[in-house]
């Protein structure tokens, strides 16, 4: 009986030191898994996540061989460039323009360079980086039935891109306006040509190139609100790859990394009307 007692003290000593073990184990893990920075975590991935859309060109596009372009890429191409040493380490995530915000949320991408309006119900769910863009919204119409002021909208249709700042905008200012919400900018366009609606709201930008390519449209409405900026997003919390970003926005200002990506990617479509001091942001808030 003796013996049996002393084993089977033995044995709940093991089990107690093998739990204690593997809380250890657990909670080293989980100091490890938290000690890893962000930059680290990119670097020994080898890639940098990045969304961007797919049907806005100028801005992020595929083109007919499947390749991403445009201002977006141009710059997502030269972060992998500065951070990882190669401008192809950058997989591309593509995206819509509501799901932005819950790409970062859930980790799926490390910075969104989606055309990003910086608002400040975004800034409450992500952080953004210093800007390089900057955009009001505009106002795309048929030039045999111009709309040339919100009051001209009135009892008329307009079209808007779901998670869109122009959407946010008229649902807020303008709730009489009746809007038609399509999920991609393809789709709000193709609706305009089709006069599935009066008018199409949108980035002035945007809208600028576009109405350059299909003349029988003008931005006749060319800014509504607030000037706003476009930004890099981050999750909310990554404060290291902000500050990455910040410095390496700053640094590309400097050698005017900007307006030579307008004239590489967006003055072909805006044409001569528009000039990169238009639009372009040199690193940081003006």
């Amino acid at each position: 009986m003796k013996k049996f007692l002393v084993l089977l003290l033995a044995a709940l000593t093991a089990v107690i030191l093998a739990a204690c073990g593997g809380s250890d184990s657990e909670e080293k893990a989980e100091t490890s898994s938290e000690a890893t920075s962000a930059i680290d975590a990119i670097k020994e991935r080898g890639t940098l996540r990045v969304a961007v859309f797919s049907d806005k060109p100028p801005f992020g596009y595929v083109d007919a061989n499947g390749e991403n372009q445009g201002y977006d890429v141009v710059l997502a191409k030269r972060l992998a460039k500065d951070l990882l040493g190669d401008e192809s380490k950058v997989e591309y995530v593509l995206t819509e323009a509501q799901a932005r915000v819950d790409l970062l949320k859930s980790d799926k991408v490390d910075v969104v360079l989606a055309n990003f309006t910086v608002t400040p119900e975004r800034q409450e769910q992500v952080d953004f980086a210093n800007p390089y863009m900057k955009v009001a919204i505009g106002v795309v119409s048929p030039n045999s039935a111009s709309i040339e002021s919100v009051d001209q909208l009135k009892g008329k249709k307009l079209i808007v891109t779901k998670g869109t700042t122009a959407e946010t905008y008229f649902m807020k200012n303008h709730p009489e306006i009746e809007l038609v919400k399509y999920d991609q900018n393809t789709e709000s366009f193709e609706a305009l040509k089709d006069r599935r609606g009066d008018a199409m709201a949108q980035d002035n930008a945007l809208l600028f190139g576009w109405a350059n390519e299909n003349p029988d449209f003008s931005v006749a409405l060319s800014s509504l609100g607030d000037l706003d900026y476009i930004a890099p997003a981050v999750k909310k919390g990554n404060t290291e790859l902000l500050e990455w970003l910040n410095t390496e926005l700053e640094a590309l200002g400097q050698e005017q990394f900007f307006h030579k990506a307008y004239d590489e990617t967006l003055k072909p479509s805006f044409g001569e009307n528009i000039s990169a001091d238009d639009v372009v942001v040199e690193g940081k808030a003006e």
